[in-house]
């Protein structure tokens, strides 16, 4: 039951609410455009702020719910710390590579966040705290992203030590930082976009959701 579990919480990654959103609102698939990542961040080119506010939403809430409906709806002699922690990494894994919509899915960020949610509110609120620190004092998203990633697992280990938990937030956090790689790329080049300035042509390709 455990990997049935995992299996409906990747089917559940794997709806693309940036996709959702713009076929509801009639608006460019998001992977035509800007980065060419279903995410809110690349939502926001559109000009349409609540498209971006709904991506966000959903990506979000899609981590939140997997996880937090686990236990309740795969009982099993596995116990719940267990099952949480593989269902955390299958929903963001379904977002990355998402079966409905030919593997094509995003970086994942909005996802991991409703997945610490579900797991430690504080763990999540540092986290977010870390990423807005780091947007608002140097207005790299990608860089905020890629920091918090790191925080998130280091925080987790503060609170639970060894721990399932940590280990899926381990294995997350490199998923996001493999899934950056361009943005990596960039940000040691020194070509990566900033938040609410000017990006070059390979930065704005790029920008991390």
């Amino acid at each position: 039951m455990a990997i049935a579990a995992a299996l409906v919480a990747y089917l559940l990654g794997s709806i693309s609410f940036a996709v959702v959103v713009s076929r509801a609102m009639r608006l460019p698939d998001p992977r035509s455009y800007g980065s060419k990542n279903p995410g809110a961040t690349n939502m926001l080119r559109t000009g349409r702020k609540a498209a971006a506010g709904l991506t966000l939403l959903g990506d979000c809430g899609k981590g939140w719910l997997a996880v937090f409906l686990t236990d309740y709806i795969f009982a099993t002699a596995v116990p719940p710390v267990y099952k949480m922690s593989l269902v955390a990494v299958a929903v963001v894994v379904g977002h990355m590579f998402p079966v409905f919509h030919r593997f094509r899915g995003g970086k994942g960020v909005s996802t991991a966040l409703g997945v610490l949610i579900a797991l430690n509110g504080w763990l999540a609120a540092d986290t977010a705290a870390t990423w807005l620190v780091i947007a608002v004092f140097f207005r790299i998203s990608s860089l905020a992203a890629l920091i918090a990633a790191v925080s998130a697992a280091c925080f987790c280990f503060m609170l639970y030590g060894v721990h399932p938990y940590t280990a899926a937030v381990i294995v997350i956090a490199l998923l996001l930082i493999w899934r950056h790689q361009s943005n990596i790329k960039n940000l040691l080049a020194g070509t990566e976009g900033r938040i609410g300035g000017g990006k070059t042509a390979d930065a704005e390709q790029q920008n991390s959701d």
